[in-house]
């Protein structure tokens, strides 16, 4: 059978196996979504975006099973005054979670929105997942257009006085957990999103950002810990005219992580910083897929990976950046680099660059290598055992990246997690 017909027959299996949620008034979404995946096909290894991921366990009909995990310690930002929504494999958890109600945000549920005939998210659900589309397919976030369940829709029209806390717990070793979220950044208004947890053990998790003028949202994630969870995110996020958007990502474990990241700079003077840092041992593959958009004047963007890989882990990074005729004065930062503790390992990268304006400032570089012998030599000399230098100079590369969250108690709350990781694998 040829390709052009395996897809087709694979994209229905799967579909086969899942029922379209029905009512409400993101219904046409979800159906021009469910069309769209049918029309693109669920990817496969020939797809140019997916040569350096297999696909394989994301797409077929039924989850992996994945051992629950406990680390031993209290989970992340748990030290933090928050706003706490928690979803216990893909469904959300009223009893766990606190009242929704806060000043300066309005908080829904998904599944309550299909209930209603009106609402905010209408406007917003699916429409940035379908401009991600364009020039490059991304069918699972199609098919979680479709399919979600639930997730929440945040209305941020003040400056809440907390973070807003989404937490993803997993209990059953066969779940499979689809959860879309939306976000509207109202003009002035700014807010903090944090995200923790293992979810299910495979996760399909798209999440839309709108971000009005003047508006900003931080975004802190850290991705769950158990070994044998799949994971494929997707974050949309368009910027109006001075607003601010600033994501970093933490990974530690997990069989297979693909995130990503499609950006808009719509407005002129916006700024857009998306990084993430992850360590990984053994049977271990995170993939960094992001896509930024420069399409007005003097805006500015950062992306900054950094992946520490040993036993035969592997890290992917597909970067891109497109500047488009009249985005005059764009700033735009690329970096990508890996640390490979052992020869086992391996880094993959495909850093883009595409121009069609002639007034901008641009780079992109990725590099892979291993500890550097001079510096663990220098540590090793003033009585700094071998294990702990190695920690040290695995914490300096990661620096860059954990530099870009805003706010330092996060920060360092995501540094000593860091820390505490690599201590137990001395």
């Amino acid at each position: 059978m040829a390709l052009a017909d395996r897809k087709p027959d694979a994209t229905e299996d799967r579909l086969a196996a899942m029922t379209l949620p029905e009512g409400g008034c993101i219904m046409p979404a979800r159906e021009a979504a469910l069309a769209r995946l049918r029309d693109m096909g669920l990817p496969n290894r020939r797809d140019e975006y997916w040569k350096y991921t297999r696909p394989d366990t994301l797409v077929q009909a039924d989850a992996l099973p994945a051992a629950l995990f406990d680390a031993g310690e209290a989970p992340m930002f748990s030290q933090f005054d928050r706003l706490k929504i928690v979803f216990v494999d893909g469904v959300f958890d009223p009893e766990a979670s606190d009242d929704l109600m806060m000043e300066g945000v309005r908080i829904d549920r998904i599944a309550d929105i299909c209930c209603k005939d009106i609402h905010w998210a209408k406007d917003l659900y699916g429409v940035l997942e379908t401009r991600g589309q364009t020039p490059v397919a991304r069918p699972l976030a199609a098919l979680n257009t479709a399919f979600a369940q639930d997730g929440v829709a945040i209305h941020i029209t003040g400056k809440p006085s907390k973070p807003i806390s989404l937490i993803y717990f997993h209990r059953s070793e066969t779940s499979d957990a689809i959860l879309h979220h939306v976000i509207r950044v109202e003009p002035g208004a700014e807010a903090t999103i944090l995200e923790n947890g293992p979810a299910a053990a495979r996760f399909n998790k798209c999440m839309e950002i709108d971000i009005a003028d003047g508006g900003t949202l931080h975004h802190v994630r850290a991705q769950g810990r158990d070994h044998e969870r799949r994971a494929v995110t997707h974050m949309f996020a368009r910027l109006g005219t001075e607003s601010v958007f600033k994501s970093f990502t933490l990974t530690v474990n997990g069989v297979l992580t693909r995130n990503e990241a499609v950006i808009e700079l719509t407005g002129d003077d916006a700024v857009a910083h998306v990084a993430g840092a992850c360590v990984g041992d053994g049977e271990f593959h995170h993939d960094d897929t992001v896509f930024i958009t420069h399409d007005a004047v003097n805006c500015e963007s950062r992306q900054v990976f950094k992946k520490v890989l040993r036993n035969g882990a592997t890290g992917v990074f597909q970067g891109k950046i497109l500047v488009k005729a009249g985005a005059q004065k764009t700033d735009g930062y690329q970096i990508s680099q890996s640390l490979l503790l052992d020869d086992d390992s391996q880094f993959l990268a495909k850093p883009e660059l595409e121009i069609y304006a002639d007034d901008v400032a641009c780079s992109h570089g990725s590099t892979s290598g291993a500890i550097d012998e001079d510096a663990l030599f220098y540590l090793r000399s003033r009585g700094v055992p071998e294990g702990e230098a190695t920690d040290l100079l695995t914490l300096a590369f990661l620096a860059e990246a954990v530099d870009e969250i805003e706010d330092k108690a996060l920060a360092e709350d995501i540094v000593e997690r860091l820390e505490s990781w690599l201590a137990r694998r001395r």
